[in-house]
């Protein structure tokens, strides 16, 4: 029988596909999408489902070339970000033909971080095309816009999964979708602890940090792995020998994009550990680099497999 989901989908570049395919899997077994909210790549897909014009998005992606990308790309001398890609959003905005959120039949959130004044922007109403290029503002990356004075960039920053939005949603189960690894996926709860509104949650960095002392003196938050990016009970303390460059062919991109991924898997442990979802479906960050916007249909496959898997494995 299918139940009613409250969906969030999480910020990670082209792994984002990866969520395509989980709400193809989702509505095939039947059960009904009654809220999405989602960060960057998340808002994007979440945003056009939402709208009800996922599959032509989805056609179209499937048909980019390597090539097709980088020209869609539209690479940015000087700025706010190294790439504009104003052509992929004016895509996606005649897709989804100028949606509002209001509009939608599903319950839609987008995030986006206010940069002025360091907190969360929720989107719940307006174009929806504004909201999603708002979220999707990779700091560096891609250029940020400016909504009402306020300077907007990923959300990823702040959220990036982004399960609160979706509080107040008629559902049986939260299901996330996590493109950032190391959590383990399929765990049902059978009570879910109570929701915190977006300025109670954890998040300011003196809670992390009071945290992170307590993990160093022992208290490991249960079923933290010594090996999960950002989930270390204690940090590493090797000898420092002598160092070796770095690899030649390591780019300043690859390396932001690395440092970002690290910094939103350790965000979003702290924000599930106080606000878990029913089911966590996750991506490996090493399944795709972030702008391998030419790879969507493997990373859709990919969605596809691991959310059977972990609705499998919570019985859903």
């Amino acid at each position: 029988m299918g139940r009613r989901v409250a969906l969030a989908l999480g910020a990670g570049g082209a792994r984002g596909y990866a969520h395509i395919g989980a709400i193809q899997v989702l509505r095939e077994r039947g059960h009904e999408v009654v809220a999405v909210a989602g960060t960057s790549m998340g808002a994007l897909v979440g945003g056009l489902a939402a709208a009800e014009r996922l599959d032509a998005y989805t056609e179209w992606v499937t048909g980019l070339s390597q090539f097709d990308v980088w020209r869609l790309l539209d690479m940015n001398v000087g700025g706010g970000g190294a790439i504009r890609a104003e052509r992929v959003f004016s895509r996606v905005g005649e897709i989804l033909e100028g949606r509002l959120i209001e509009d939608c039949a599903i319950p839609f959130t987008a995030v986006a971080t206010d940069l002025d004044h360091r907190r969360e922007v929720w989107f719940q109403r307006g174009p929806m095309a504004t909201a999603i290029r708002a979220s999707v503002a990779i700091p560096s990356l891609v250029t940020p816009i400016v909504v009402d004075g306020r300077l907007l960039v990923d959300g990823g920053l702040m959220n990036p999964v982004p399960i609160e939005p979706t509080a107040a949603a008629p559902s049986d189960l939260t299901v996330a979708v996590s493109l950032q690894g190391g959590h383990r996926h399929g765990v049902l709860r059978e009570h879910a602890s109570p929701v915190r509104t977006a300025s109670g949650i954890v998040g300011p960095v003196r809670a992390l940090t009071h945290r992170l002392a307590a993990r160093r003196a022992g208290a490991v938050a249960e079923g933290a792995a010594e090996t999960d990016v950002g989930a270390a009970g204690s940090p590493e303390t090797p000898e420092a020998p002598d160092h070796t460059p770095a690899p030649k062919d390591l780019q300043s991109a690859e390396i932001f994009n690395r440092s970002f991924d690290t910094m939103a898997a350790l965000i979003t442990r702290y924000r599930m550990a106080s606000n878990p979802p029913d089911v966590l479906v996750t991506v490996p960050t090493d399944a795709c680099r972030t702008m391998d916007f030419h790879r969507a249909a493997e990373m859709i496959a990919l969605g596809r497999e691991l959310t059977e898997k972990a609705l499998d494995d919570a019985g859903v």
